[in-house]
């Protein structure tokens, strides 16, 4: 998306995302895939903000399970479970800001959307509901 100032990203609403944060954050959700796909506890723990809240949406979550974890120690033990999947997560921009997308063979899966403070993820929000995927303007970024 164009900016209309040098060195920022405009997100929907017009709120301006500085360059310099952008590459920051894309350092911290690189360091995040890393550690995942390694299954590196301590890794996690060092990109995520004690207090992290990650959220899912109903299709992202198996039925019955919670759609909302809080705390890193918490979510990193489940993360790690799951970690195989991190294979198909790549860097991406979603809506203007450093998320991930998850799409095995080639088909969008999920899309996980970053909140950042003081350079640690705060909020993660995960999608699977296809109709809400639809509406993410999505690039892929280079690992």
């Amino acid at each position: 998306m164009p900016s209309a100032r040098a060195g920022a990203r405009h997100l929907p609403g017009g709120d301006a995302v500085p360059d310099a944060d952008l590459t920051r954050q894309r350092e911290v959700v690189v360091a995040f895939l890393a550690a995942l796909r390694s299954g590196d506890f301590d890794g996690l723990l060092a990109v995520l903000d004690p207090d992290v809240v990650v959220r899912a949406d109903q299709a992202a979550v198996a039925p019955g399970a919670p759609r909302e974890v809080r705390g890193a120690r918490t979510w990193a033990r489940q993360a790690l479970n799951f970690s195989r999947g991190a294979r198909f997560a790549r860097v991406a921009l979603v809506n203007g800001a450093v998320g991930v997308v998850l799409a095995p063979r080639g088909r969008l899966f999920r899309v996980v959307t970053f909140a950042f403070a003081e350079g640690k993820i705060v909020h993660m929000d995960v999608v699977a509901d296809p109709a809400r995927l639809h509406q993410l303007d999505l690039a892929v970024l280079n690992d």
